[in-house]
């Protein structure tokens, strides 16, 4: 399930992902965050990883696709998680953005929204 978060802040999206990911989350992330981004410039990605089991094999290919789509319309990607995976996966998202990606634990949420509003 994906899940848009209230930002209350100009530039930054933000979005909890839990449970296993399916396309027709896509459905719903996808237009939500291309709606952002038609106002311009670049924009902060919040993702908050809670209970997350992965993706399905269509909502992975969505997910790839998504990525390739907007490669450069972020500046900065915060990934909110507890588990060393997805921190492992954070990295891994580092070759298909030209944002800068980094790992936060759940601890450390609050510098993470921080983090993102340096620059949003």
């Amino acid at each position: 399930m994906i899940e848009q978060l209230q930002t209350n802040t100009s530039k930054i999206i933000g979005f909890k992902l839990s449970g296993q990911l399916h396309d027709q989350d896509y459905k719903v992330f996808v237009p939500a965050v291309e709606a952002a981004l038609a106002s311009g410039g670049e924009w902060c990605l919040f993702a908050q990883l809670e209970d997350l089991h992965g993706w399905d094999l269509h909502a992975a290919w969505d997910d790839i696709r998504f990525g390739m789509k907007h490669y450069s319309d972020f500046a900065r990607i915060a990934v909110v998680g507890d588990r060393k995976w997805e921190d492992w996966m954070a990295q891994l998202c580092k070759p298909f953005t030209k944002a800068t990606v980094r790992y936060f634990d759940v601890s450390e949420v609050e510098a993470a929204w921080a983090w993102l509003r340096e620059v949003a």
